[in-house]
């Protein structure tokens, strides 16, 4: 099959009010009978998820890599937006992947694909479907299972941390390799993988690392539905010997929070029948939990929290002299440049949720007075006790008096406005009242040059009331943007964490500028 596409183009202007989400899905993954392309164990296999956006295929993610098995059951849970007006195409495809050469290269072994739409997904609940390879070609007898769930409204998430001790020793020269893995039980007694600890080599008392979970994941948001958790020792070959096993429920969970532990005894059924003085295969500890509760931006606002804006400003020199008329930023008496523009036509929008009227106003990218040293983050009416203007007529205002005052530079970096920005909400957070969300408007002319380190702001904020619309003005390459955006897939940071929510916005100015106020709202 063709390999996935990188990021994809932007989206069509739609001049009209865009499909409303009807609810996020999760899909769990499973696969039986996969094809054995490896000539000493068994294949490896990998799903990588696509999605059909403008005709192309674009990765949206992809799941681990299961060891040596060819009836693999992903922990991976992939998380895609539903819309119910439009048809949405899915493709998986399963890779034998190869060791450090990772999936994704000319060394991995195609196992099959199969194509579907997330609607059909979410009627059915449960889809089974063979796995073709190239031309329409069945690969061998090989199905993959998706399994639906809507999402409920409830999207907090729970940090859980386990270990064990004394567990019993499976291998003969030397000492168990164990993982945990946690199974939801559902209303028809099916079991659905909610994770997969890593594997601890060598060691019958082992400590996991803390790991996260949607509480939907976890127990449908079901305080008493029963878990079972089952504790393996690995083996390479995909044969791993079944250490013991225990059943509780999230209630009974959550006695582990603050300074409490709570434990199961490990039990194997076979050996509490067979040996009259068996006590346990040892003890599963929950060291410790922690409930977090994720609320949407409709929640802040529905909760009585009023809106602060920021905006921040573009003056790198890739926009252009001011001076020349072909600048983004050219100072014409006559007409506003496309900075101005963008400022208006967007600020007017939202300043209708802003409740003082007061726009925090910044500049990046450029020398400032008095030592004309670079700046990303400075205020463009040169208060730095008070960044605040008067409405968008008062942005308008610092932004014309400023620019004469300044020599745009450069790079383009991003990331310190939008942590600037984060520490005073995560102040703000930290006060009892938390009656503010912070919306920050950024306007720019395209690459970032920080990159990495604004793809680790935007996660870090993530877990913050805070949202960002980056509006791209001008006719730069903005793939950068849309990466940002992530509605090509999740955004991640370098060290692969994803967003916990989805708070970046892009829009490209020049496909809307020529749309009404109120499609440019919509849009946004």
């Amino acid at each position: 099959p063709p390999r996935p596409a990188g990021m994809g183009d932007a989206p069509e202007p739609c001049p009209q009010a865009p499909l409303a989400v009807l609810s996020k899905v999760e899909l769990r993954v499973s696969c039986k009978h996969l094809l054995d392309r490896d000539t000493l164990n068994k294949s490896d296999p990998c799903v990588l998820l696509l999605m059909q956006t403008q005709g192309q295929w674009m990765e949206v993610d992809r799941s681990e890599v299961i060891k040596s098995n060819l009836n693999p059951v992903f922990a991976k849970i992939f998380t895609v937006d539903y819309y119910f007006e439009e048809v949405q195409k899915l493709r998986f495809e399963v890779y034998d992947s190869h060791g450090q050469a990772g999936v994704g290269t000319h060394d991995d072994d195609f196992l099959g694909g199969m194509e579907c739409t997330v609607g059909q997904i979410v009627a059915q609940k449960r889809v089974t479907k063979p796995l073709f390879l190239k031309y329409g070609k069945f690969a061998g007898k090989s199905t993959i299972t998706i399994i639906s769930e809507e999402i409920s409204g409830n999207n907090g998430y729970v940090e859980l941390a386990f270990r064990a001790k004394k567990l019993d020793d499976k291998d003969l020269f030397s000492k168990s390799d164990p993982f945990l893995e946690i199974y939801r039980i559902d209303d028809d007694r099916s079991e659905q993988l909610v994770y997969r600890t890593e594997v601890v080599k060598n060691n019958l008392s082992p400590i996991w690392e803390p790991f996260k979970v949607s509480l939907n994941s976890l127990c449908s948001c079901e305080e008493k539905r029963k878990l079972r958790c089952v504790v393996w020792d690995y083996d390479s070959r995909g044969k791993h010997d079944f250490i013991g096993e225990f059943f509780t429920t999230f209630e009974e969970m959550q006695k582990a929070m603050g300074e409490n532990k709570v434990q199961w005894d490990c039990m194997n059924p076979k050996y509490k029948i067979k040996k009259r003085n068996y006590k346990n295969s040892g003890v599963v500890v929950l060291l410790d939990l922690k409930i977090h509760r994720v609320y949407s931006f409709l929640d802040y606002i529905m909760g009585g929290c009023q809106i602060h804006f920021t905006v921040a400003i573009d003056f790198t020199a890739s926009n252009g002299d001011p001076r020349n008329s072909c600048s983004l930023h050219y100072i014409n008496p006559y007409q506003p440049n496309e900075y101005l523009k963008a400022l208006v036509a967007v600020g007017e929008i939202c300043q209708d949720y802003d409740s003082d009227k007061k726009f925090s106003a910044l500049g990046f990218g450029a020398r400032i007075p008095p030592k004309y040293e670079v700046s990303h983050d400075f205020a463009i009416n040169f208060n730095p006790d008070n960044d605040e203007c008067e409405g968008i007529q008062g942005v308008v205002e610092s932004y014309q008096s400023c620019l004469p005052k300044i020599q745009l530079y450069g790079p383009t970096n991003v990331a310190p406005i939008i942590s600037k920005v984060a520490r005073v909400a995560a102040d703000e957070e930290r006060t009892k009242e938390a009656s503010q969300y912070f919306i920050l408007l950024i306007l720019t002319d395209g690459v970032v040059t920080d990159m990495a380190d604004t793809r680790e702001a935007i996660v870090r904020a993530s877990y913050l009331p805070m949202s960002i619309i980056i509006v791209g003005v001008g006719n730069a390459d903005f793939t950068d943007m849309q990466i940002l955006d992530g509605d090509d897939g999740v955004l991640r940071s370098p060290k692969g964490e994803p967003v916990l929510r989805d708070i970046v916005q892009f829009v490209p100015f020049r496909e809307f500028k020529n749309v009404s106020g109120a499609a440019t709202g919509c849009c946004l």
